[in-house]
């Protein structure tokens, strides 16, 4: 991990389009400005691990129906 100090109102950039600026620091808490372009997702990491997770039990909901699927038409040809 990459550790830098920044004073309010200083900036780091990272891939060279994408500015994270120190927007204030009072106590414990610290604002953030990010500026990038808008094709760029921006997340919060727990809204990001929650996105992550809804779409590996979907993907696991969609594997389950496919099979789901596939038994009823086996099931349906073996009866014919």
């Amino acid at each position: 991990m990459l550790v830098l100090a920044r004073k309010s109102g200083e900036s780091i950039m990272i891939a060279g389009n994408i500015e994270v600026v120190v927007v204030s620091v009072e106590g414990d808490n610290v604002k953030l400005g990010i500026r990038a372009p808008k094709e760029v997702e921006i997340f919060r990491k727990e809204i990001y691990l929650n996105i992550q997770a809804s779409n590996k039990e979907a993907a696991q909901g969609e594997t389950s129906l496919n099979r789901l699927a596939d038994l009823l038409r086996g099931n349906a040809k073996g009866g014919q």
